[in-house]
């Protein structure tokens, strides 16, 4: 029988394998510091773990159950830096924590390129919460609804992905009906929304979470696929939007406003301001049930 050195080894397979213990040892602790609860998972029963099984990372990453438990293990395969991300945020890495992630699996840092943010802190709610009565509204580049302030619950509700806990806009606009879409002229702006999207998925190709919700998106939309194969590309700005709601009379003309986000890699802030005194006055008039409501509950 053969012995292999560590020298040996790491010749024979590269100087990143040789840290392959290290990422294993790394991997296992920061599953063990996820719990289902953070990621919207029922705890379930029998559970040995602290944190998150094998198969939940695995799940939640887009990849292999096989593929991830080698990874784990230690075992000298292949990472992609797509691949990588998606574990990154299903263990809600910081960028220190991503970058050393990186590190140990041999595969190049790209300090530009940030993982998805998913939530915000209690600063960036204040500054939202701080500009109602304007509605307002903080997105990553998927769109994903980050957080609120009253006035946006208002005049648009929650947006809601069908099926999982993902609060997105564009799922909302595309997958409504025609009646039930806050936007008036979807011809218009449906195509800018996409386009928008296109041009922060360039960032993000092959990512799972991100093709996944595409290819979801596309199947529940045929609007939305047709407009995606368009290969158009545009980046947030300032438009005027026209916006209906079911609560009163007549369009609301908004003028829309993007933010960036100190500390935030590829979200924003967008405010709407009335553009016009009859819309000022429709938005005056939706804060009014919203106290009244309060009121009687």
């Amino acid at each position: 029988m053969t012995t292999v050195t560590t020298q040996q080894h790491t010749r024979r397979n590269g100087p990143a394998h040789g840290k392959r213990p290290e990422l294993a040892a790394f991997l296992r602790s920061r599953r063990a510091r996820v719990t289902p609860a953070d990621v919207g998972m029922p705890p379930g029963l029998r559970r040995r773990t602290p944190g998150l099984r094998r198969e939940e990372v695995a799940q939640l990453s887009g990849v292999g159950v096989t593929w991830y438990t080698w990874l784990e293990q230690g075992r000298p395969i292949n990472a992609s830096s797509q691949v990588l991300d998606a574990v990154a945020r299903t263990l809600r890495l910081d960028p220190p924590e991503r970058e050393h992630l990186y590190e140990l699996a041999g595969v190049p840092f790209l300090p530009g390129r940030e993982s998805d943010v998913f939530e915000v802190g209690e600063e960036i709610q204040g500054i939202i919460d701080a500009l109602d009565p304007l509605p307002s509204v903080v997105y990553n580049a998927r769109y994903d609804v980050l957080a609120t302030n009253p006035a946006y619950l208002d005049l648009f509700g929650t947006p809601l992905m069908t099926g999982t806990r993902v609060r997105n806009a564009l799922w909302s606009v595309f997958t409504a009906s025609e009646e039930d879409c806050p936007i008036v002229h979807r011809t218009q702006e449906l195509p800018l929304m996409a386009a928008t999207l296109r041009s922060g998925y360039g960032r993000h190709v092959g990512e799972p979470v991100w093709e996944r919700f595409i290819e979801a998106l596309s199947d529940a939309s045929p609007y939305f696929a047709k407009l995606w194969r368009s290969g158009d590309v545009v980046p947030p700005g300032r438009r005027v939007k026209v916006f209906r709601h079911r609560a009163v009379a007549g369009e609301i003309r908004m003028t829309s406003v993007s933010l960036t986000v100190n500390g935030l890699p590829e979200c924003r802030i967008v405010t709407y301001t009335a553009a016009d005194e009859e819309s000022r006055r429709r938005l005056a008039e939706l804060r009014t049930r919203r106290r009244g409501t309060a009121a009687c509950t």
